[in-house]
């Protein structure tokens, strides 16, 4: 083994850092939060998210990790004794049923298997029959199976119907995928910063549409943190309503104009280049990809060889050549790994990855022609990128 080897981050949060953004940390030792030189800081940051979100709706900072704000979605629409509909094809679909088991809200299951993506006109079909619903809940991209799931047509369907809000928890989405919230009707988009925004962890957003913020009026389940409409009202001074992550959103300003100066576009563009080569080469080494249709761009679900563990290739990606890659989770586990695509990477990493995988398949006794996967990779960023 060489004497030296380099960790790279390939796993979908956390998130290689743009190291732009960390810089700017180290001024943020002598900031106050009561400051007018942080409040335009963060009434900046706000205008850039809205950027990010592609929306005109309010975007508020949590300083938590996304399921604070996925918890907040929850605690913000609903009153006791109101019904939600929930669409589920994966580990993070089912966190909805858990946080609405906590608030005593009955839910009500669309379910698609593992790999798939969810049936939208399945769920058409409960809000029409098994309503009234007060919220729909759905991820944009499944990342625990990498299937993206078609939110745009679910965000039509739900406009017909004004009491009730679409909530997309959107945080392998934003950045990896095309979402028009405003146009789609989509009611509140919920972020990481840990994702495609190339920071650590530690804040949550979420964007609140007009519609939603009627209902919020309206809700009657407790709330005290993850308090929206509070947070409506301190944030639009450019102020928390708690002591905020000064570091964290000092390094999101920084981020957010590095992605402002690229393009949002051209993110997601390159998460879906990326992805698309990670599926061709993982196809070239004789590898079945998991997401049977729609597949994500935020990352790659690759099926291990029959009669391999996929710890084990996890394993030695990271022992020989310091890659970490992502197992499956749940029943998953040892079935599949993840790779990510979502922020700070570029084709060069790609590569470099394919290249590691290659080794590691051939030291597993799965029988590979080196420098097939590579070629393959070459290939699709040849045929984008002329």
């Amino acid at each position: 083994m060489p004497g030296i080897i380099k960790e790279r981050l390939f796993t979908p949060g956390p998130t290689p850092l743009l190291m732009e953004a960390q810089a700017r940390t180290l001024v943020a030792a002598n900031v106050h939060h009561r400051t007018e030189a942080f409040r335009q800081l963060m009434r900046e940051t706000l205008e850039h998210l809205k950027y990010y979100f592609n929306t005109q709706n309010d975007v508020l900072i949590f300083a938590s990790s996304g399921t604070g704000a996925m918890e907040g979605s929850i605690s913000n629409l609903l009153s006791p004794g109101e019904r939600i509909l929930v669409g589920t094809a994966g580990k993070f679909g089912e966190r909805w049923f858990g946080l609405a088991e906590a608030y005593g809200i009955e839910v009500v299951k669309v379910e698609a298997p593992y790999g798939h993506p969810l049936n939208i006109a399945e769920m058409k079909g409960r809000l029409e029959k098994d309503g009234p619903f007060r919220a729909v809940y759905i991820q944009a991209t499944e990342t625990s199976t990498a299937v993206s799931h078609d939110v745009k047509a679910l965000g039509e369907i739900v406009k017909a119907y004004p009491e009730t809000c679409l909530v997309v928890d959107a945080i392998t989405g934003l950045g990896t995928t095309e979402l028009r919230p405003d146009e789609w009707g989509l009611d509140i988009v919920i972020g990481g910063s840990q994702k495609a925004v190339m920071i650590p962890p530690g804040l949550a957003f979420a964007s609140v549409s007009e519609k939603a913020w009627g209902l919020i009026a309206k809700a009657k389940l407790p709330r005290y943190y993850f308090d929206f409409a509070k947070e409506r009202k301190n944030q639009a001074k450019g102020e928390t309503s708690y002591t905020p992550a000064i570091t964290l959103i000092i390094s999101l300003h920084a981020a957010l104009e590095y992605i402002r100066k690229m393009g949002r576009e051209n993110l997601i563009a390159n998460a879906a280049l990326l992805a698309e080569m990670t599926r061709e080469a993982a196809q070239a080494l004789r590898l079945k990809l998991f997401a049977v249709s729609s597949p994500a761009n935020a990352a790659t679900a690759i099926c291990a060889p029959d009669g391999m563990d996929s710890g084990a290739i996890i394993k030695e990606l990271r022992s020989r050549f310091g890659a970490i890659v992502a197992n499956g989770q749940g029943s998953m586990k040892g079935k599949i790994f993840r790779v990510a695509h979502l922020g700070y990477y570029d084709a060069a990493d790609l590569f470099a990855v394919v290249a590691a995988l290659e080794v590691v398949l051939l030291k597993l006794e799965h029988r590979v022609e080196l420098g097939s996967g590579v070629r393959a990779a070459e290939e699709v960023y040849l045929r984008h990128c002329r």
